[in-house]
């Protein structure tokens, strides 16, 4: 869906699985500083919004998700994922409950066949699924905004900041009184320096949750049976994952960020050296220059200098070995 917001004043719309809300409004670093000082807010308004209303929803939720759902109260944030039988995470959820309904906002383009899958799963429980994408949009507003929220608006509300459920026709209304706008970049390189992982960008169709360190916030280990659950069990019990997420500086000299994708080796072998991972999300932070996450097989030294593509980078720790 294509935001209202492109029309602001230097609006330059961002493209692949963020197309639709605008890469930035002119100046990149300005809109970072801003977040991160807590001011503004980042239009999320692509992201597909998912409802879940009905008397069983907390108890059903809890049978499909990777969470624990069960005593989840009003108004508290959590995140779930979706697995494979085989493990492999599906769909990330970042949800709250309202009381009524549990609300949910995924990646953009992912919310219909969640929903599919949802509705094959309903069974007998007293529970609705509805596709809320065209009727609300996602905003964010930064950790430490002091921005008064409109009266109604459910609220998801983090360490990271807060999440509106905002009626898609108020975000223009939104805008106006909550300004400075900050794009989706500002919005990646804070995620990227936080090492919070996304759908699509740090991981792939075999990740499974250690990889990517969300066991524990999006991965409940003392909960009953779910889709995958014999996987997590397994490497939480008796192994290790086969890769892991890493925090890379890259050199500052490269005109270039490497894309998502890019061979990570080491930089001892250079770039024809062996394939030990790859480049998930690259950006350019506003106090640490370009910074990246990659996925890199385990046994990579954590204290091995790295190259990516043909960037130096220098690695640090995110999931343990």
């Amino acid at each position: 869906m294509k935001s209202p917001l492109l029309s602001l004043p230097g609006a330059v719309p961002a493209e692949g699985r963020d197309e639709g809300v605008a890469a930035h409004y002119g100046d990149l670093f300005r809109e970072q500083r801003a977040l991160s000082e807590g001011s503004g807010f980042v239009d999320l308004s692509h992201r597909g919004v998912v409802a879940v209303s009905g008397d069983d929803r907390l108890s059903w939720l809890h049978l499909l998700v990777t969470q624990h759902m069960t005593e989840l109260p009003p108004g508290q944030a959590t995140e779930a994922l979706i697995l494979s039988a085989n493990g492999h995470i599906e769909h990330a959820l970042y949800l709250v409950d309202d009381g009524e309904t549990v609300w949910a906002h995924v990646e953009p383009g992912t919310q219909a066949e969640l929903i599919a899958y949802l509705e094959a799963m309903k069974f007998f429980y007293r529970v609705e699924v509805a596709d809320r994408t065209e009727d609300f949009a996602v905003v964010h507003l930064p950790a430490g905004s002091i921005a008064e929220v409109p009266a109604g608006v459910v609220v998801r509300e983090t360490p990271h900041g807060r999440d509106l459920f905002l009626p898609r026709a108020d975000l223009e209304s939104f805008a106006s009184s909550h300004g400075p706008a900050a794009g989706i970049l500002a919005y990646e390189a804070l995620r990227v320096e936080a090492h919070r992982p996304r759908l699509g960008f740090e991981t792939d169709h075999r990740t499974i949750p250690h990889e990517v360190g969300l066991i524990g916030s999006a991965v409940h280990l003392q909960k009953g049976c779910y889709r995958g659950q014999e996987t997590v069990a397994r490497v939480q019990n008796l192994g290790k994952p086969p890769r892991r997420l890493v925090f890379l500086h890259l050199d500052g000299s490269e005109v270039l960020l490497p894309g998502h994708g890019t061979p990570v080796r080491l930089a001892a072998d250079g770039e024809e050296g062996r394939q030990l991972g790859f480049v998930t999300t690259a950006v350019r932070h506003h106090e640490l220059g370009p910074i990246a996450l990659a996925l890199v097989k385990r046994n990579v030294p954590v204290d091995a200098p790295l190259v990516a593509g043909t960037t130096a980078a220098a690695q640090e720790v995110v999931v343990e070995p």
